[in-house]
């Protein structure tokens, strides 16, 4: 069972992605910081930014491939600046942007027949990953519940995301499902909650 966050793990967390994202804004530098217990250890991690409401930025590392920490600078920094559906975010906007960090566990394959795989996701609970050949696409478990979808409808956007057509899920792609712990800021600057992804309030 990977470990789950505290409320101080989760605002620490937080405060080091908007650290991360306004030190290398402002200075252009990778920020340089280690911390302890849980951030030691390697995590899946997603850093998203929302102005007003709006994405602004969100990119991350599905797998547990870094120490947290790293994981979480780095994708900061890159949900801020290098998401291509986006202009870089300016140092300006970051007194109206909201951060928010979605700890992951590690993905794990859904073992079943195409048709079956609606049975095991759980909208409210599992994000998503479907690959075939050189294409993979990921959605974070907020993503069904924000958008009200059902489990063959969040396949099928998962498809999308990757590029592949929406019912690539019964074609043969492998599908993966893992779970988020979320953490964001009220607002910009603000306190910091862990947001219950089921109702995507908090």
């Amino acid at each position: 069972m990977v470990k789950l966050l505290s409320k101080e793990d989760g605002e620490r967390a937080v405060k080091l992605a908007r650290e991360a994202i306004e030190t290398y804004l402002e200075e252009r530098k990778i920020l340089q910081k280690r911390l302890d217990g849980v951030f030691s250890e390697k995590r899946g991690v997603f850093t998203t930014l929302t102005k007003h409401g709006n994405l602004r930025g969100c990119i991350g590392f599905p797998y547990p491939v870094k120490r947290l920490d790293e994981a979480i600078i780095e994708s900061a920094i890159a949900a801020a600046v290098d998401d291509p559906r986006f202009e870089p975010v300016r140092l300006s906007e970051m007194n109206e942007i909201v951060v928010e960090v979605t700890i992951l566990t590690p993905p794990e394959k859904i073992e079943a027949k195409p048709k079956d795989l609606p049975n095991h996701v759980e909208i409210g609970r599992h994000g998503l990953i479907v690959k075939m050949g050189p294409f993979s696409g990921l959605l974070l478990p907020q993503v069904a519940v924000e958008y009200n979808m059902d489990a063959e409808e969040f396949l099928s956007e998962t498809c999308m995301k990757a590029g592949l057509p929406l019912d690539c899920w019964l074609t043969g792609a492998e599908v993966y499902r893992f779970e988020g712990q979320i953490f964001k800021e009220k607002e910009p600057r603000g306190e910091v909650v862990e947001v219950d992804i089921k109702s995507c309030e908090v």
